[in-house]
């Protein structure tokens, strides 16, 4: 090979090198990569693997990545252990994660595991079970949440305006004590006394019927029914619908199922007491998001930035739902499904409601 040709070849090799550089910047231009989160995030739940009604939650916490362009892993202990929570939120500790959200399922066995968290001086908020005082002491930014006492009061307000003056309280959860805010938040309301009103059923629907239909034999003038789920509410309809009391025993409930929706439609059920789980998945996410962001843990000025948020105002508007505000905290509840916003509440139903 000449010394001139080998000029040459070299030539175009560099000119073919140049063009294919040139063609690769074209297409980087042509196809943006995807932007990279602003921060990384976890919320810890204490529910095991089998709840399904936290897949709204889920769902929730990916369309807050979304609008807030953060990433959130979603962490619980598979069969719904407490001990493996605790040690959940310690790893998140660990991992220095941008900010943590987490259930106080129970204060005193998280809090030490939850002290790790804030002892790094991580952003915490807190979220679903728990109190507004407990998630304070703990040092989080705020709770969301529905505060259960004032959900049962609230209902029962509305059973006050119908006249209602007694009422059965068929509790299938006692062994939490905060399921009884429900009962004595109702019974205050109509003026009742919420422990002779209470039944603790247990969570086996065919004892609950049973109890249900002896309480009301023993209490034929008992004005309302409150069940404080959707497990007991299926079975307290089959004894209300035995007994020949549908549709004249004031009945209202907490959450919601396809049963529950039926019997709203149908006027067995007057209401059902709605939390808005979507709340609990997006708030946290959006709260973490902003504080971040702002380099503020301030919950008021956290709030008013949440609420004049047009992407927030705009997934409220769509899927119907209303927080309330409180100081320190923000409530998913209670909300209620009636027959004029049933239809709107079936059609999310599961994936955002």
């Amino acid at each position: 090979m000449t010394e001139r040709k080998g000029k040459a070849m070299l030539k175009r090799l560099a000119a073919t090198l140049a063009l294919a550089a040139g063609l690769g910047s074209l297409s980087m231009l042509a196809v943006p990569s995807a932007q990279a989160a602003d921060a990384h995030f976890v919320l810890i739940s204490h529910a095991p693997d089998s709840d399904s009604w936290w897949n709204t939650i889920k769902n929730a916490i990916k369309q807050a990545d979304e609008d807030f362009n953060v990433e959130t892993d979603y962490r619980n202990p598979p069969n719904g252990d407490i001990a493996d929570m605790a040690r959940l939120i310690e790893q998140a500790a660990a991992r220095n994660y941008d900010g943590v959200a987490t259930t106080i399922a129970d204060f005193d066995v998280l809090k030490s595991s939850i002290g790790k968290v804030t002892q790094k001086k991580i952003p915490l908020v807190t979220l679903n079970s728990g109190t507004e005082e407990q998630s304070a002491k703990l040092g989080a930014i705020m709770h969301v949440g529905q505060p259960e006492y004032v959900a049962g009061q609230a209902a029962g307000e509305k059973a006050k305006a119908a006249g209602v003056k007694s009422f059965l309280c068929v509790n299938h959860f006692a062994t939490n004590s905060v399921s009884f805010d429900r009962c004595r938040g109702f019974a205050d309301a109509i003026g009742a006394d919420y422990k002779s009103s209470t039944v603790d059923t247990g969570t086996d629907p065919t004892e609950i019927q049973s109890k249900v239909s002896a309480y009301l034999r023993n209490h034929p003038n008992t004005g309302a029914i409150l069940t404080l789920g959707p497990v007991p509410a299926a079975a307290t309809l089959k004894a209300v619908q035995q007994m020949g009391l549908a549709g004249k025993i004031y009945f209202a409930t907490f959450d919601f199922s396809d049963d529950i929706a039926k019997a709203i439609r149908a006027g067995t059920i007057q209401f059902a007491i709605d939390q808005q789980p979507y709340l609990q998945g997006y708030i946290p996410v959006a709260v973490l998001a902003i504080a971040k962001k702002e380099h503020t843990t301030d919950p008021v000025n956290i709030r008013q930035l949440l609420e004049a948020n047009p992407k927030f105002k705009q997934r409220l508007e769509t899927y119907g739902l209303q927080p309330s505000y409180g100081k320190r905290d923000i409530r998913s509840g209670p909300g209620f499904i009636t027959k004029e916003n049933l239809d709107k509440v079936v059609k999310y139903a599961g994936q955002y409601r």
